[in-house]
């Protein structure tokens, strides 16, 4: 197996600084994994068609970044839905039907996966309350950060203390999206429009997830960065399920975004 030296995640300025010690997050890249051809790197989607064994060693090695244990790392199966579920120390490597995690234990690593849609970090240091959303606009769009906040303040986060930081995802000028997506979120708010501009091509747009992402999350009541890594644009760190798409690659790689609560 190849071995791409160790991981190495892009870290938020904003949880950095405000979460300090309290917490320790990262947005995986593709550096540090064992996988390879289309999968080359740290590629660890339990759904992908790359070798099982590949996958949980990647895994793993997300896990050793943490200082956890592998069963202690966990993940949801992703839906592109409003959802959000609650996790403590009884998980048990089911992985739910959802697009987001929060939780109140220490040591305990939640996180998403994602190829071009947004990953979000979430923290109330002060509460212990954390969370991981798997935002692409379906998502975005139906509520599912607004899911995630709702479960860290039903554990006991504020509203005014939570900060998001959402990592790589694909940006606007590599989204291109046809008449038929626009009118979807014109008819769910016309203001939405500001998420949109000109393609080179007729009948199509820009469409700027991260803007919308970012949007929603203010509007949320919470403060929010974005860390404005594009997914598509930068492959030699990230996989880009359209970049697949393009090349009618028969399969994509997933990084993973994750945060974790300190132990004492």
């Amino acid at each position: 197996m190849k071995d791409d030296a160790l991981p190495s995640p892009v870290q938020s300025p904003l949880l950095s600084e405000q979460a300090g010690k309290a917490v320790k997050h990262g947005y995986f890249t593709r550096k540090g994994g064992v996988s390879d051809g289309i999968y080359r790197g740290l590629n660890v989607g339990l759904g992908s068609n790359d070798e099982r064994a590949r996958v949980e060693e990647n895994r793993a090695r997300v896990s050793a970044w943490f200082g956890a244990d592998p069963q202690k790392l966990a993940t949801v199966h992703q839906v592109h839905s409003p959802d959000a579920v609650i996790v403590d120390g009884s998980y048990d490597g089911t992985r739910a039907e959802a697009d987001a995690l929060v939780t109140a234990t220490p040591g305990l690593v939640i996180g998403v996966l994602s190829a071009d849609c947004g990953p979000v970090l979430f923290a109330d240091a002060e509460a212990g309350v954390i969370g991981a959303a798997h935002a692409g606009w379906k998502g975005a769009l139906g509520g599912v950060l607004e899911s995630t906040i709702g479960a860290m303040i039903s554990l006991g986060a504020r509203r005014e203390r939570i900060i998001a930081s959402l990592g790589p995802s694909i940006s606007r000028r590599n989204y291109e999206v046809g008449a038929e997506f626009v009118e979807r979120f014109l008819e769910k708010d016309p203001g939405y429009a500001i998420f949109f501009s000109p393609s080179p091509r007729e009948g199509h747009a820009m469409f700027d997830l991260p803007g919308l992402t970012t949007k929603r999350l203010a509007d949320a009541g919470v403060t929010a960065e974005n860390l404005d890594l594009c997914t598509y644009a930068d492959e030699e760190r990230f996989f880009s399920y359209r970049r697949t798409t393009h090349r009618s690659e028969p399969d994509y790689g997933r990084q993973i975004s994750a945060i974790s609560i300190r132990e004492a």
